[in-house]
């Protein structure tokens, strides 16, 4: 199992980013995704997560309103939309897979635990 995040990079405080994360070896449609940051200094927090059929999202308060989780099954590719960036928003991203079995429905996975796969992390930096 592979999954390969990108998009980060050095951006201004109020701009936007897209973060990627590509999954490889796995039945993509079968797992729940989620992100997660790593600031300096911090503790690794999730920042947004979204269930195996896509009718649950999560969101931190800290990017409520400015981030957006979206999955797309034939791609097998998540996607974290990043806008209004600010400072604070400085850290590594990692995308987590969590396998979510059977057909009823299930919540997005918000804790750590519950990921079965990481992806290596992309750094996003926000420059004042």
């Amino acid at each position: 199992v592979q999954l390969q995040a990108s998009g980060g990079g050095l951006v201004q405080r109020g701009g936007s980013l897209r973060l990627s994360c590509a999954a490889s070896g796995l039945t993509f449609s079968t797992y729940a995704w989620g992100w997660f940051r790593q600031g300096p200094g911090k503790e690794r927090e999730a920042v947004a997560a979204v269930s195996r059929r896509g009718e649950d999202t999560y969101y931190a308060d800290s990017v409520k309103g400015r981030a957006a989780i979206s999955r797309d099954n034939f791609k097998n590719t998540v996607y974290l939309q990043l806008n209004s960036l600010k400072t604070e928003d400085t850290a590594v991203y990692y995308c987590a897979a969590a396998f979510q079995p059977g057909t009823r429905s299930h919540p997005a996975a918000t804790q750590s635990h519950e990921y079965d796969y990481w992806g290596q992390g992309t750094l996003v930096t926000v420059s004042s």
